[in-house]
Parts: structure tokens; sequence; C-alpha cells
């Protein structure tokens, strides 16, 4: 089932808001939700209220939630920015972005939760070297601290998946689990990514510096939630991720 708010195609040409000019790009936000009643609508008015650059959409696919978050699409309105998906039942964040990205219709997409981990209002900030033609793939780079860190284990466990990315493949990239990876749609559905679960990120990764991408990195602020409060990456999906960066280098280099 899908609501399909979302109106109007890429920007052809520079349009025009008030006083503002708008870039002929148009970003799509992606956002999977898997029972996320306590901070979907924030999370929703958080993006929307961004001052963005750009023309955007927001492409919600709810991931077959069962806490009653899907009692509160109906109260969503009707901005035409939003397009709101349903997964009857819950199939993990990879393919709820694989859903998001087919129906997407921006030049450019983001992945961002919905549990307020990240803020929407550094999203700009990703979109500036874009902007610029500095670069393609951008990633926004997480420093944690006693304040922001769900815990010591989970950090390392980041770091220790990064650096094997990192030596893999001769590079030096410093967060791969970030959820802000910014870069064209057209370029993320070449990659076809074929995990479900959490493990998309290091796909993701991996196949992009397989084709001898490195990201663009911006440095983000993050804030932690606590398992109690519905954090749901394990260590299981540590382990998974250096399995899927492996695989990633072992296969043959993509052709772009």
């Amino acid at each position: 089932m899908a609501f399909n708010l979302a109106g109007g195609s890429t920007l052809s040409a520079v349009t025009q808001v008030g006083s503002r000019k708008l870039p002929p790009v148009k970003l799509s936000i992606l956002m999977p939700v898997y029972n996320e009643r306590a901070t979907l609508i924030s999370a929703i008015k958080d993006v929307l209220n961004v001052n963005f650059p750009c023309e955007i959409e927001l492409v919600i696919v709810d991931d077959g939630s069962t806490d009653g978050t899907r009692d509160l699409y109906s109260s969503l309105g009707d901005d035409p920015r939003l397009s709101i998906h349903m997964h009857e039942r819950n199939q993990g964040k990879g393919a709820a972005i694989r859903t998001a990205a087919a129906v997407a219709t921006g030049d450019y997409i983001i992945m961002c939760d919905a549990d307020l981990e990240y803020s929407p209002a550094e999203i700009p900030s990703l979109l500036a070297p874009v902007l610029a033609e500095e670069a393609e793939v951008v990633y926004g780079t997480r420093t944690f601290g006693s304040h922001n860190s769900y815990s010591y284990a989970y950090v390392l466990g980041n770091k220790a998946v990064t650096t094997f990315a990192n030596v893999l493949f001769n590079c030096y990239i410093s967060d791969l689990e970030t959820c802000f990876k910014l870069m064209p749609a057209d370029l993320y559905r070449k990659l076809r990514i074929r995990e479900t679960g959490f493990g998309m990120e290091a796909e993701i990764t991996g196949k992009l510096l397989r084709l001898g991408i490195r990201p663009y990195e911006v440095p983000i602020t993050y804030k932690a939630r606590t398992r109690e409060a519905g954090k749901k990456l394990t260590w299981r999906d540590g382990a998974e991720a250096l399995w899927i960066l492996l695989r990633e280098r072992s296969t043959p280099r993509l052709a772009r």
C-alpha cells in the first residue's frame, strides 16, 4: 500500500522561490521506519523544516511497524514534498531503502533515519560540496564523545569495521557506518545493493570503493540513543559488515 503525495518532476532550470534561486538539483531524502512511534513525527518535522538550498522530497517507507507507528501517517497532512510507502511485513533497513530509492524522483539521494540520532539540519552541509561541483558522493562523519556515544563497544566496533575497510581497499574513510550517505540516485541504483538489513551500509561503501570512488567527508553531530530507547544495531551487524566488506573486496571491480 502506498500514499504518494509527492508531485512534480526534477527541476530542469533554476527555480525561484521567494527571493531565493534554487539550483537545478532535486534531493530525495529516504527515511526507513520501523517501530518509531515515539520519534517519527519529530523526525519528519525536522526534515521538512530545514531551509534546503534546493528542491527536496521526503520518501518514507514503513517497514512493517507494529507499535502503532502506522496510526500516525494520517495526521501528516498533504505536504507535496512527502511520499509514504508501506511494507506489509518487516524486511530490514536495506529493503526499505531499496523501495524508497526505486520511487525517488530526485537527482541525489540521502538516507535519514527516523530515530533522531542524526540532525536533518546538517544535510545542507553535505549538499554544499555537490552543488559546488567538488564531490559526487558525500558522507557525514560522526565524532564520538562521552555525551553522544551509545557505548565503548559500539564506538570500538564502528572503528574496527571502518579500519577493516581502509586496509582492504587501501583508502582512508572515517565513518563507514554513518547513515548520512549522499550520492546521485542513478549511482545508488547501479550499485544494486542486495543486503536487506544493516549490512547495506557496508555493501554501499564496499561497492563505492571498488568503483574507485572515495567519499568526500563532512563532519556532523550525532546523538546515540540507548537500547531501551529503541536502538536496533547489535554486534552481529558488525560481524556481518566485516564479511560483506571481504566479499566485496574479493569481487571484480565494478564498471561505471
